[in-house]
């Protein structure tokens, strides 16, 4: 039966760290030079609703690495951009491809396109949430600190799609989770009491130096992620006060480390000392949305990892 990633959620603990493991595997036979070509003969077709830099770059290289092949999709180029209804082009492409990644505007056109097809459905991005990142996101602090669990991880910015996966991935990694928002842009409440009626660890505030108290981690994102430009100015006024900048962080661990999905936007939610400072993993991070996401092709796939000599 194919499986779907189409939230945090679809995987359970344990295949998260199977993900982790074969991420971390895959991450040392690329540097070391081993070939890892398990998914010759196999295809991802990326549909992309939604501009991208690392989402579009990582699972091309990443299929090419595995010994597959991607195929770049823009929507505007498909019949779905005339008007073809999604369950039919995820009919056809069932018949073509080995899987699919879209990048979407809304999460229904994500979870029709599933429903339809008989392949693996990948989530590179809707409204609802953006799994793939949080893949990433665990590793590179797996990476750096040696465990995810009972870390202290604070939000500070917007309640987006990033955030929901976080906040739903404290289920699988026992992270100890705080968001802080302004009013008005607030993670949502469902998806927290989802969180915590399943044993996740979140709390939300509104002061950014509460959520980033002792924190081991900083979390942030863009203040204005894509669709979201024409609210620009509203949006700078509404965020004034949460930016991640060396004040902010004189309330976390000494040793925290900061993350960010990127874009990033300097001098807006975080500060060009903080990003490209010492405390920054946001590099790493963006590197490992190439390990993560070829872990979990190979999961999803159900291919066999070749052992590193």
């Amino acid at each position: 039966m194919k499986k779907d990633f189409l939230s945090i959620l679809d995987i359970d603990r344990a295949e998260l760290f199977e993900i982790l493991q074969d991420a971390e595997r895959l991450k040392r036979q690329k540097r070391a030079g081993v070939s890892h070509e398990v998914l010759k003969g196999s295809t991802l077709a990326m549909i992309f609703e939604k501009s991208s830099t690392r989402t579009h770059i990582s699972f091309e290289v990443g299929m090419n690495e595995l010994g597959g092949h991607a195929l770049f999709l823009n929507a505007k180029d498909l019949q779905i951009g005339r008007g073809e209804e999604i369950r039919d082009t995820a009919r056809v492409a069932s018949r073509y491809v080995t899987a699919v990644m879209i990048r979407a505007n809304k999460h229904s056109t994500i979870e029709e396109l599933a429903q339809n097809a008989t392949i693996p459905v990948i989530n590179g991005l809707s409204d609802r949430e953006h799994p793939c990142q949080l893949l990433a996101d665990i590793l590179t602090l797996k990476e750096h600190f040696g465990k995810i669990e009972d870390l202290r991880v604070a939000w500070v910015g917007d309640g987006n799609n990033v955030c929901n996966s976080l906040v739903l991935s404290s289920i699988l990694t026992g992270m100890d989770v705080t968001v802080a928002t302004p009013k008005g842009y607030e993670v949502s409440p469902e998806l927290v009491q989802q969180a915590v009626s399943c044993g996740g660890m979140v709390k939300t505030v509104k002061e950014p130096e509460k959520a980033v108290k002792d924190a081991d981690v900083i979390f942030t994102d863009t203040w204005i992620s894509m669709g979201d430009e024409a609210e620009r100015t509203r949006r700078l006024a509404a965020f004034r006060g949460f930016t991640v900048d060396t004040a902010l962080l004189r309330h976390a661990s000494p040793d925290a480390r900061v993350l960010h999905c990127l874009p990033a936007h300097r001098g807006e939610e975080i500060a060009g000392d903080v990003i490209d400072g010492p405390q920054s993993l946001v590099w790493e991070e963006a590197e490992n949305r190439l390990h993560a996401q070829k872990a979990l092709l190979v999961k999803l796939l159900k291919k066999e990892i070749i052992s590193l000599q």
